[in-house]
């Protein structure tokens, strides 16, 4: 069986598993941070090299100031948690969006773990945080606007190559299996460049309720595609 070697995955259903069994939408939040622990370890197991998971979006900043901050103090205390499954398990940690609007304490500790985890190999999870594609999109433009002003790159040498090595994603391959949860049928503006070639799986499974199990049904359906790129 081939094992796709980067997985980007729309974590999806945290508040409707929350909402359907009469709980509070932060312990949606908090079950989703367990399915989180349980999907990076069975990518290590697997051979994953690349694991990209939509966080929190650009659009997300329009939910009401307390889920937000429930939300950043679950991802704080993940960070705080995990720190030896990332060293036991060489996971580099990235964290890829708008910083700017991440608090500067939680930002400077997210900044701390990228440091000390940039060395490894195994796996390098990324973790869309206040993000958005089409945001991505327009600074990798704004970013070649500006190197061709200066002279640093000329019109005619900008292709997909030096495009893509200004996301933030740059370095890495893309994805070859978009995985979300909850049944729901889009993309939510999520890594648009990069799953352009993408295999597609979505399962009605809730967030919360996505477990290793899960993983190794996308990956079989996956491995039943025939990924052509165009080419015929």
């Amino acid at each position: 069986m081939t094992i796709p070697k980067h997985i980007a995955i729309i974590m999806d259903g945290n508040g409707r598993w929350a909402e359907a069994r009469g709980l509070p939408k932060v312990l949606g939040h908090s079950q989703g941070v367990e399915s989180v622990r349980k999907i990076v370890k069975a990518c290590v197991k697997k051979g994953v090299r690349y694991l990209t998971l939509y966080a929190f979006s650009t659009e997300n900043w329009k939910r009401p100031d307390q889920e937000i901050k429930a939300l950043f103090k679950l991802l704080e205390n993940f960070i705080d948690r995990e720190f030896k499954l990332f060293h036991d398990n060489q996971i580099r940690f990235r964290v890829i969006g708008e910083r700017a609007k991440i608090q500067k304490d939680l930002l400077a500790k997210i900044e701390s773990k990228e440091k000390e985890t940039a060395g490894y190999e195994k796996l390098t999870l990324n973790v869309a945080l206040s993000y958005g594609a089409r945001q991505e999109i327009l600074n990798a433009v704004r970013a070649l606007v500006e190197d061709a002003r200066s002279g640093k790159i000329n019109v005619s040498e900008i292709d997909e190559d030096v495009f893509s090595s200004r996301l933030y994603t740059q370095g890495q391959p893309d994805p070859d299996l978009l995985i979300r949860t909850s049944g729901e049928m889009r993309v939510s503006n999520f890594l648009l460049w990069q799953i352009s070639y993408a295999e597609i799986y979505v399962t009605d499974k809730l967030w919360p309720d996505f477990g290793e199990n899960d993983l190794d049904k996308a990956i079989e359906e996956y491995n039943k595609r025939d990924r052509r790129f165009g080419g015929r």
